[in-house]
């Protein structure tokens, strides 16, 4: 495999001289930006054989570098190994940007090559200013990997399908409506959007292009008189073109977008800078005035409708009694010594397809035995797979597609002893989770203003994780969405009633364990108070949480008062869809401590 790495990195480094380039940058993305992608677009991965979901590499004549966030750092080491690709650590003092290496490895007048399909606005104009200090260019060129992916998938064509009113809980019709008369107040005649979850959003439609992620590869066009949908013909059924018909929507080619927006003399056009494409932007015809801003379409999509809350319950229901099903077996299971990290994950899939609107998983699960935890997005492979003994912590992350509703789970599951050492950290985190859970704060509150909350009990033992706390969750729609987020880094967006996020404090200690404790969570209204309403979370996802890790003596009596008042919730929810052999491992699952 690593020599096959090698092979593709020569055959990129081959198109540098036709292309008048010293360097190029792949990134993760697709053409809309999105962070997981159909197999076509799986460029970075296919490049340097690095399977994680977050990354870049640049490919230098005489060396390659890739750079990717803490979630990855263990799984890009070992994937890494043998290629000749640099592992960079992201977020760490000493690892310098990519500007700040082409800079470094290339000499003035030199250029450094892109797609500018797979970047957005922003991030070309920030790469060039950067490159620019150097008296280095950037050049757009073509993708090269239609010339040196030979095998390379093709386009998505899975056909697209409506999602019904009674799961949308507001018909398309009437989100138009809303954008308009926002966008007519601002003055904006066009609003150009390129987010696939955004799109699904608006048109109440969904798909199968992307692994996990119900969405359509399309592009959207509205103004104040038509909608354009641009889509490849195949993904169009009879059905389908019916709806648009009665929506009064246009359809377009997906691949004629570029030559549309070339001809389209609109007074304005509203884009995000930071979800569409540097070629996209380029093709805006010059008499069209683009209009820099934030798409109205996140923030409508992210405070959910009386209908979407009332489904995101119903979906957290049948999904915990899926989880305890699995649970109690898997409880009974691993003392037999013969299941792995890659059996459970099927067995558990099994629990989560007999439940009604099951669609599928939300996300690759991440079933993580001891020391494998610590790799944040480890996925278990025939060569890794770690069978589970009656010892240690078991990391499992996973999540389901219901139509009703998309679930995001983590627990970190006790299969026998344990150190002290994993006991206490394990109950550090849990005190993180149930301060975030217990937070009231006032209108106008962001996530990073909350984070500190999560953090604070690890802080104080001298730990920390690097990724966030928290993030949005579509409905029926993608698993990480925003704008909403909890996290150090400053967001702008504030919390507001109906958002969803989750809380997932964790921490991680390579060749030992990792444990994480997610829930979900609803921004509620909490109560009027001084200059203002307060808002607070409602913990919405229904599955006990492990208990033989706790040391109590390291909770305070709000945090034990927290734990045993969710336990009973989750009994008193989910016990009635569970037979009497199951509802008697609940009662003690979440009996009070």
């Amino acid at each position: 495999m690593k020599e096959n790495i090698k092979e593709r990195i020569h055959a990129l480094r081959m198109t540098f001289k036709p292309s008048h380039i010293k360097a190029f940058i792949i990134p993760s993305t697709d053409p809309h930006l999105s962070e997981y992608v159909a197999p076509h677009w799986e460029s970075r991965e296919w490049i340097s054989g690095f399977t994680g979901s977050a990354g870049t590499v640049v490919v230098l004549e005489d060396q390659a570098g890739l750079w990717t966030d803490s979630r990855y750092f263990l799984q890009a080491a070992q994937e890494l190994k043998g290629s000749g690709i640099t592992l960079f650590k992201e977020m760490l003092s000493e690892t310098p940007s990519i500007t700040d290496y082409l800079c470094t490895n290339l000499k003035p007048g030199e250029s450094v090559g892109i797609d500018g399909k797979m970047f957005s606005v922003l991030q070309v104009e920030q790469i060039k200013k950067d490159l620019a200090t150097h008296n280095l260019q950037l050049n757009m060129s073509d993708d090269p990997m239609n010339y040196i992916w030979k095998d390379r998938p093709a386009m998505p064509e899975a056909p697209a399908f409506v999602y019904e009113l009674q799961y949308a809980g507001r018909s398309c019709e009437e989100k138009v409506e809303i954008l308009r008369a926002e966008l007519k107040k601002q003055g904006i005649e066009a609003l150009f959007l390129s987010a696939l979850d955004e799109i699904a959003w608006v048109l109440n439609l969904r798909g199968s292009d992307v692994h996990c992620n119900p969405v359509v590869i399309s592009y959207l066009l509205i103004t104040q008189n038509e909608i354009v949908y641009f889509i490849s013909p195949e993904k169009v059924t009879k059905n389908l073109e019916e709806y648009l018909k009665e929506e009064h929507i246009s359809l377009r080619n997906y691949n004629e977008v570029e030559t549309f927006l070339n001809f389209f003399t609109g007074k304005n056009l509203l884009i995000d800078p930071r979800k569409t494409n540097y070629a996209i932007y380029s093709a805006i015809h010059p008499q069209c005035s683009i209009i820099r801003g934030e798409s109205p379409v996140g923030m409508l999509k992210a405070i959910r409708n009386d209908q979407e809350i009332a489904g995101i319950h119903t979906a957290m229901q049948r999904d915990g009694v899926a989880l305890v099903k699995f649970l109690k077996w898997l409880e009974q299971a691993v003392p037999s010594g013969k299941e792995t990290e890659l059996s459970i994950d099927k067995k558990l899939h099994e629990f989560r397809a007999a439940q009604p609107l099951y669609m599928g998983e939300s996300f690759d699960t991440i079933a993580g035995y001891k020391e494998h935890g610590a790799i944040v997005h480890y996925s278990a492979t025939l060569e890794s797979n770690a069978t589970l003994l009656s010892k240690g912590f078991l990391l499992l992350d996973s999540g389901a597609q219901y139509l009703d509703g998309t679930t995001d789970i983590t627990r970190t599951i006790a299969l026998g002893d344990l150190t002290e050492e994993e006991k206490i950290d394990y109950t550090l985190i849990l005190k993180g989770h149930i301060a975030l859970a217990m937070a009231k704060f006032p209108a106008g509150t962001r996530g990073a203003q909350l984070d500190v909350l999560a953090r604070m009990p690890i802080w104080s033992y001298g730990m920390n994780f690097l990724h966030g706390t928290g993030h949005g969750v579509g409905h029926f729609l993608s698993v990480h969405e925003g704008p909403q987020s909890i996290r150090m880094n400053e967001n702008p967006a504030t919390l507001q009633p109906g958002m969803i996020t989750s809380n997932e404090p964790g921490v991680y200690k390579a060749g030992s364990h990792g444990i994480r404790t997610e829930n979900l969570t609803l921004v509620c209204k909490d109560q009027d108070g001084m200059f203002g309403e307060y808002f607070k979370f409602e913990t919405i996802t229904l599955c006990p949480i492990c208990k033989k890790g706790i040391i109590k003596e390291l909770l305070s009596p709000y945090e034990i008062n927290w734990l045993n008042e969710y336990h009973q919730k989750v009994y008193e929810m989910l016990s009635l869809d569970l037979n009497e052999e199951e509802k008697n491992w609940l009662k003690e699952a979440t009996c009070s401590i």
